[in-house]
């Protein structure tokens, strides 16, 4: 096998071509080395928009000719013994997965242990699978460009997000930041 590349992290704005360049990053990765692709979906079916976009990205997917599995299972650190060294793994994305964590329980979000608990929970499951996987591929959306807004609970989220981004960016071999649909590589070697 080549070069392991244990943890590469992807940010970008909505719509900035993402995810697309994270699929065809994996599918080169497990070209290389023969590997199987997985594909951890965050999102839940919230609303008519968040259905198109997950019906888009399985359609992305089955277009590309290659065989991705897919888990829809929330909780990281369940999945971090389903993988192994030949297994490429796509989580999109952490912007999401935070989401399901921050709005489950009502007013918890208010809670700063509850906060510290839900950043290291997230982190530590990015590190379990990134150590278990040839290499775990996370994408977030890149939400720090614009104002974060004034209620308690946007201003909560945002910082819980950045502290989120900075440690798993802390952690990566390869930074990618993707804008109009072009990579720009902040941090590492060129992948894969």
């Amino acid at each position: 096998m080549e070069k392991k590349q244990s943890l590469i992290f992807i940010t970008g704005g909505v719509r900035s071509g993402k995810s697309s360049f994270a699929e065809k990053l994996a599918a080169e990765m497990a070209g290389q080395i023969s590997g199987n692709l997985h594909y951890i979906a965050a999102g839940k079916r919230s609303d008519h928009e968040m259905d198109q976009r997950i019906k888009r990205h399985q359609e992305d997917r089955k277009k590309s000719g290659l065989n991705w599995k897919t888990w829809e299972e929330h909780n990281l650190a369940s999945l971090s013994g389903a993988f192994s060294k030949s297994d490429i793994v796509l989580l999109d994305c952490l912007t999401t997965l935070l989401n399901q964590e921050f709005f489950q329980n009502g007013e918890e979000w208010r809670d700063p242990v509850f906060q510290v608990r839900t950043m290291d929970r997230i982190v530590s499951g990015v590190e379990e699978i990134a150590r278990s996987a040839y290499s775990l591929i996370a994408v977030s959306n890149e939400i720090f460009h614009e104002p974060a807004g004034s209620t308690s609970m946007v201003l909560a989220y945002t910082r819980m997000l950045g502290k989120i981004h900075q440690r798993v960016a802390e952690k990566a071999d390869t930074f990618y930041l993707v804008e109009a649909g072009i990579p720009l590589l902040l941090k590492g070697d060129e992948a894969p």
